[in-house]
């Protein structure tokens, strides 16, 4: 798993049904101090975040797991929202 902040929402008109009800969320990586690794993506949103949050998110099939239809085509998913978090290094 790994972290990230929710920087967008994405508007599909038509998609996947399996994918009907869940909401597509861009999403930027991060690293532990917070700042911005790689290029931002879009993962379903399992968790209900928003933008300026920062998440909790599972990449490759495992990332439909979480969504109401495993079975959707997504490659990240949104799993957690994070409250506060402490790496101790």
């Amino acid at each position: 798993m790994n972290s990230a902040k929710v920087i967008g929402t994405v508007v599909a008109t038509r998609k996947d049904e399996r994918l009907n009800g869940v909401r597509l969320m861009v999403i930027q990586p991060i690293d532990s101090a917070g700042n911005a690794k790689g290029s931002p993506i879009v993962a379903g949103d399992a968790a209900g975040s928003g933008v300026g949050e920062k998440v909790i998110y599972a990449k490759s099939k495992e990332g439909a797991f979480c969504l109401p239809n495993p079975e959707a085509c997504c490659d990240a998913g949104i799993t957690a929202i994070i409250d506060s978090m402490y790496t101790g290094y």
